[in-house]
């Protein structure tokens, strides 16, 4: 039923490097349509017109070998690390601050975007319709979201399904990766300079793009001002619990500038705005030594359990959104690179301010600043996505510049059908239909067969 759903929409173009045939009467984007087992977005691909060793690939429809890689090694990290965390944590999301293997997942997948969006967009005739049709696709990919993550499925156990509007998860992976999408569609389209030729400097690249690393920078310090000079006041939830008795907990905070699970400005903002019947029921934070005697599994509450331990908190929240925006923002400039130089160029010009990304979040946490996911802090952000641009640079030498593309056509495969794999592995769609077919008794399936059903 999902797979379905995941075939027929036309996604954002950006999401899987749709790119850059280009036709006045659509916006001039291109026509991409999803193909049956179609990936994260559309048919086309970002095309190189180069043509020696030394340049790049020979085709123009070609499509950038490595971005496709670089999704399908994002998306088996992705499967592997929800598979395998439970029973290594180490590779598990954080409890809350510093990082872990699971933490790069989702950065890679928006500076995936924002490198993309730079061949999607990369001439735009009619900039009016081209908005439209990125809010279109931004909000195709939103609603699949609220779909996929809202609670209408339940768990793989249950043959159940359908959820409460009024306490239906408003945000989630693919809604925060719409928003980010969208916003940084609009900067391709609207915030950029005249053309420039491929081999224009990197000043002149700098110039053109300006306005955008200005949108940048002003979220980022809005997202800093906002995290350390809030005030959040004490705040109360309710929790109905297993016997259907409801608990009524007080969290006392009373603080600026805090970065801790129960008085943060990013949870105060989206309970304020989403109401906290909408957030994630299920925070990372259960996991900590304060809220689990099996730390850092989850597991039963300690006696002595602050009071925020059982309150909802979204890691995909609004506040934290802002800065996976600059993420995207980042990776639509390692884009413009790719775009604008020649290979001889590319990873050195991509390559330094990913290191310097990469030594700049290291640095903020060490003075304190630290590492969060489910913050987005402004260390995590630089961390996360230096590395991704450092990673990108060693798949794009390996695949499209010494063309070892043979060892890596499997992950290559995975990432032209991202989506798909998402949909069907990362939101257990594919398990909670195998569980539909048991033979007289639920409990008779394939699942249980294999290990898997309970």
């Amino acid at each position: 039923m999902a797979a379905t759903a995941a075939k027929s929409v036309d996604f954002p173009a950006g999401v899987n490097g749709g790119s850059a045939t280009t036709n006045p009467a659509n916006g001039g984007e291109g026509h991409r349509d999803i193909e049956a087992g179609g990936g994260w977005a559309s048919t086309s691909a970002p095309t190189t017109t180069t043509t020696t060793a030394t340049q790049g690939p020979t085709t123009r429809g070609q499509r950038l070998a490595s971005l496709d890689v670089f999704r399908g090694i994002t998306v088996v990290l992705m499967i592997l690390v929800d598979d395998v965390g439970g029973l290594v944590p180490a590779i598990s999301h954080s409890p809350w601050d510093g990082v872990t293997l699971a933490d790069f997942v989702f950065p890679f997948f928006l500076f995936i975007v924002g490198v993309s969006l730079a061949f999607a967009y990369k001439r735009v005739p009619n900039k009016t319709l081209a908005t439209k049709k990125a809010l279109i696709r931004a909000s195709k990919l939103f609603l699949l979201g609220l779909l996929l993550q809202g609670g209408y499925f339940h768990t793989i156990h249950d043959l159940s399904y359908g959820v409460d509007l009024h306490k239906i998860r408003l945000m989630g992976i693919l809604q925060r990766i719409a928003i980010a999408y969208f916003a940084v569609a609009l900067c391709e389209i609207w915030l950029r300079g005249g053309a420039s030729d491929n081999g224009a400097g990197g000043y002149v690249l700098i110039r053109r793009y300006r306005h955008q690393l200005f949108v940048g920078l002003v979220l980022t310090v809005t997202y800093t001002v906002l995290l350390y000079g809030m005030y959040v006041p004490d705040w109360e939830y309710v929790v109905t619990s297993p016997d259907t008795t409801l608990k009524n907990f007080m969290v006392k905070c009373g603080v600026r500038g805090d970065t801790g699970p129960g008085c943060n400005a990013v949870g105060m903002i989206d309970r304020c705005v989403l109401g906290i019947q909408h957030l994630y029921a299920h925070p990372v934070y259960l996991k900590t030594a304060q809220c689990s005697i099996n730390s850092p599994r989850n597991g039963p509450l300690p006696s002595d359990a602050p009071t925020w331990c059982e309150a909802p908190f979204d890691p995909e929240g609004l506040l934290s959104s802002l800065m996976a925006i600059v993420t995207c923002l980042i990776g639509l400039q390692i884009g413009h690179v790719i775009v604008h130089f020649k290979h001889s160029k590319r990873i050195v010009r991509w390559s330094i301010p990913s290191l310097i990304l990469l030594i700049l979040g290291v640095s903020l946490d060490l003075f304190g600043m630290h590492m969060n996911k489910s913050l987005y802090s402004l260390s995590y952000t630089c961390v996360t996505t230096g590395s991704a641009g450092l990673f990108f640079a060693g798949i794009y030498l390996l695949v499209d510049v010494y063309f070892y593309k043979k060892p890596f056509f499997p992950m290559e495969w995975v990432g032209k059908h991202a989506l798909m794999f998402f949909v069907l592995v990362a939101c257990n769609i594919a398990p909670i239909l195998i569980h539909g077919f048991y033979w007289r008794e639920p409990q008779n399936n394939l699942l249980k067969f294999i290990g898997i059903g309970g």
